[in-house]
This record gives structure tokens, C-alpha cells and sequence, in this order.
């Protein structure tokens, strides 16, 4: 929609608020609302000013202040809210010289998309992200001098299976065997097909939903393919709906990569390729998996890239609690089609032009989409202008190798320290077009080592006492 389209939409839906979402830099969704007597034509020309200071990874507090700029293309009827309530997403300048701010992760998006036009690879980037997350019945934490304890809880978690529960029923999937099944095993169908509704509802194009590996309520549900900026869009109102849903049923959604031990994690896959003119630049039959030159040489830069790619797309401490390897978490940096062991994967479920993409397997639903999309997209477009060979693919399972067959197979980082100290020494490729900032870099990387790592490291874990408290 336009302007003019969104405020002859509040007109007719009898809309009372005007909700401007946005991201911080780590990747959560912040808003405020405004009454619509306040919301004109000029409200989308001059923006609304915020504090800057106060929000992850912007400004200090001598510079505090910021101004938002609705996009109506964004624009839904927020699904969450029993007022009614029209929801936008904003990007953010700066008010003085009305300069876009380079910390906005979604303007940092839209560079990204930018800069691959004006290179000539391709018009549109593709991205297809397959979101996984737990939806838990109880979700209880504390952390403090004297005391750190986390536990989590689900009717469907088979810890569950001798608890009383007037009557216990069973149908409590055993660990690493909670996909596909059907209810009462599955007790989250209806749940899923409400989140689901409710995303169609809000202009989202989903095409399955499926309970997942683990046990505890483990479920995805995959977004249609769409340009980069606007999935990257698409997945932040897709967490936002699934949240609100699951709350509604007394339940907690999480897209925590790791929150149970012994089980599968949440990970994130992310579908990718690259059109122009209408046609498929990943595809050439007769290619390794039908893919082009091209597209080898944009799995090469991903590969090469990967442990710096990590901070961006496994962005937490608890993302390499997933990525461990000898698990069947993708933790090794090769290529192959079909093979669900490799990092990068082709799929081969039908082999068509349209159909013909990369699948990268190591990214986790835990990132901001716009930094990890633009980074991938990064990445990639600078294997094809250096024409980095990715080497010959891997089609034998990783994990049954010996480990002189895996001599020279690299692996991704194995904690968020190593993958920062990765992007700090690897980050030329995400200034090319002035696409990331190396003033943003520095302050994500400031921010995830001061916030993140140091704290955590910092703290004595539960399993410290189980280990050492009798020494």
C-alpha cells in the first residue's frame, strides 16, 4: 500500500492506533503507538522522534535523538491487539541531516539489495528461512550473586511420562523422535494452524507447518520465499505473531536455539538465489545439481565467509550449545546436494529452473533477519566477484567420516567469541558499497562481547556444582 491507500484503511476499518514497530540491533522488535488524530500525510513525511539512547546498540545519550519513517508498504491490521490497530515498520534517520542511520539493521537490508543491482549479478534475491522454535507450557529463569537455575516444561516432554497428571495419557514423543508425529502426540496442531491463520491474515504467504524433531513442543512453520527486505520483514511479524499466539494459550514461545540438553536445537535454515530478468541465475542444466557458475562461485564466498558470517547468523552464546559437532547440527563447511550433513546444501526435490537454490543450514532463528539475510547476500556476491572456487562437493555423510577424510573440511566457530574475533578479522566484504559500516561492526561486536560473552563467562554454571562442588 501507499500513504493515501493507508489512511483511506484506517478510515475504513475503523483503525484507533497507529503501532510503529522497528528492530534494535540484536534483533528484537520495539514499538510505540500513536492515536490516529494524530496520523496525516505529514506523519509519513516528517517521521516521529524516539530515544535513541535507550534502545540496544543505537545512540548515546548526548545524541539521542531519532525519527522513525513508516513504510506503508509494511502495513497490517496488528493481529495481537484487541483495539483495532494499524501496525507499520519504520526505517530510522538521523534528524538533524536526515541521513539514514547506518546502525538500522533493515536500511542496512536494503543496501544490501541495492548494491547487488548495481553490480549487475541479479535484480532480486530470494530468500526462503525455515524458522524452528519451542512452544513451552513453562518457562521459569533466575540469575543472581547467589543463586542460577533455568527450567523449562511441556506437557509432551517424555520427562513427563510418570507424572501425575489426573490421569496421565502418555503420547509423549521420546527424545530426537518428535517429527511428524500426528495428535495426540502432537498436542500443538491447532495451536500452529491458529499461528498460521493469523499470518495469512497479516499478508504472510506460509506453506507448512509440522511439529519438529524434539520433544517439548518443538514445532516450524516455513514463510513462502520472498526478496530479502521483505521476508527479513515477514519473519519479524512471524515471531511477533507466534509470541502473541502462544500467550493467548497460556503458553510461552521461544526461539531460543538450544533450551533443552540432550535434544535437537532450533535452527534456521535459509533458502537462497539470485533472479534477474525473470530468470534464475543459480540454475544451468547440466551443472553440479543444476547449478550455474554463478552459483558455485556464491556458495564459495559463503563458505570462505563462514566463521565470520557466524556472529551475524548464529548470534548468541546458546547458538553454539546447537552447533556442536558429531551431532546433527551442520557444523562442517562443505557443500553437497541433498546431504543434510553439509553446511551448504542443494535441495533436490524438484529439478527445475525455479526451484534450482542454495540452502545454508547453519544459521538459527535468534538472529536479526536483516543483518544475517544482507550478510549471507554479502558474502556470496563476493565469492562471484573473486570467483572463489568452493571446491568439490561432499556427498558422503560428515558424521560417519574418518577423520583423515575429514583433513582440510574446515568447521564453523565453536563459541560466539571465536565467530566475533572471526568478523573482526574478516569483514572487508560486508563494506563493499558501504552496505555494513565499520562503525556498526565495531558496536555489534562491543556490544555482544559486553553483553553476551564477558557476563556469561563471568558466572559460575549449575553444572560447575554438579562438577566440582565436592573438590
Amino acid at each position: 500500500m501507499n500513504v493515501k491507500e493507508v489512511l483511506e484503511m484506517i478510515r475504513e476499518k475503523g483503525i484507533e492506533f497507529v503501532d510503529l514497530k522497528f528492530t534494535d540491533v540484536p534483533g528484537m522488535m520495539q514499538h510505540f503507538s500513536i492515536h490516529v488524530s494524530e496520523v496525516d500525510e505529514d506523519f509519513f513525511e516528517d517521521g516521529i522522534g524516539f530515544d535513541g539512547s535507550s534502545i540496544r546498540g543505537f545512540q548515546q545519550i548526548h545524541e539521542s535523538d531519532m525519527l522513525l519513517f513508516p513504510d506503508p508498504a509494511t502495513a497490517i491490521i496488528d493481529p495481537a491487539c484487541r483495539i483495532p490497530t494499524l501496525s507499520m515498520l519504520c526505517n530510522i534517520k538521523d534528524p538533524i541531516t536526515l541521513a539514514e542511520y547506518t546502525r538500522d539493521a533493515r536500511w542496512i537490508s536494503q543496501k544490501a539489495e541495492a548494491y547487488m543491482q548495481s553490480i549487475g549479478i541479479g535484480d532480486t534475491i530470494y530468500f526462503g528461512p525455515e524458522a524452528e522454535f519451542f512452544v513451552f507450557d513453562d518457562l521459569r529463569y533466575t540469575t543472581d550473586t547467589n543463586v542460577s537455575f533455568y527450567q523449562v516444561d511441556s506437557i509432551e516432554g517424555n520427562w513427563n511420562s510418570d507424572r501425575d497428571e489426573m490421569p496421565n495419557l502418555g503420547y509423549k514423543p521420546r527424545p530426537k523422535e518428535g517429527y511428524f508425529p500426528v495428535p495426540p502426540s502432537d498436542t500443538l496442531q491447532d495451536v500452529r494452524s491458529e499461528m498460521v491463520l493469523k499470518m495469512i491474515e497479516s499478508g504472510l504467504s506460509v506453506e507448512v507447518h509440522h511439529h519438529e524433531v524434539a520433544q517439548g513442543g518443538q514445532c516450524e512453520i516455513d514463510l513462502r520465499f520472498a526478496p530479502m527486505t521483505e521476508i527479513a520483514d515477514h519473519l519479524m511479524f512471524y515471531k511477533y505473531i507466534i509470541k502473541n499466539i502462544a500467550r493467548e494459550h497460556g503458553k510461552v514461545a521461544t526461539f531460543m536455539p538450544k533450551p533443552l540438553y540432550g535434544d535437537n536445537g532450533s535452527g534456521m535454515h535459509c533458502h537462497q538465489s539470485i533472479w534477474k530478468n525473470g530468470k534464475n541465475v543459480f540454475y544451468e542444466a547440466g551443472g553440479y545439481a543444476n547449478l550455474s557458475q554463478t552459483a558455485m562461485y556464491y556458495i564459495g564466498g559463503l563458505l570462505q565467509h563462514l566463521p565470520a558470517l557466524c556472529a551475524f547468523i548464529a548470534p548468541t552464546t546458546n547458538s553454539y550449545k546447537r552447533l556442536v559437532p558429531g551431532f546433527e547440527a551442520p557444523v562442517n563447511i562443505a557443500y553437497s546436494q541433498r546431504n543434510r550433513s553439509a553446511c551448504v546444501r542443494i535441495p533436490r526435490y524438484i529439478s527445475s529452473e525455479k526451484a534450482t537454490r542454495m540452502e545454508l543450514r547453519c544459521p538459527d532463528p535468534s538472529c536479526n533477519p536483516y543483518l544475517a539475510f544482507a550478510a549471507m547476500l554479502m558474502a556470496g556476491l563476493d565469492g562471484v566477484a573473486n570467483q572463489i572456487d568452493p571446491g568439490k562437493p561432499t556427498d558422503q555423510n560428515l558424521y560417519d567420516m574418518e577423520p583423515e577424510e575429514l583433513e582440510g573440511i574446515g568447521q564453523v566457530p565453536g563459541s560466539l567469541e571465536e565467530a566475533l574475533d572471526a568478523l573482526e578479522d574478516d569483514h572487508d566484504f560486508l563494506l563493499a558499497g558501504d552496505v555494513f559500516t565499520a562503525d556498526l561492526i565495531e558496536k555489534y561486536t562491543e556490544y555482544k562481547r559486553d553483553e553476551e560473552v564477558d557476563p556469561l563467562r563471568q558466572r559460575p554454571h549449575p553444572y560447575e556444582f554438579y562438577l566440582y562442588h565436592d573438590i
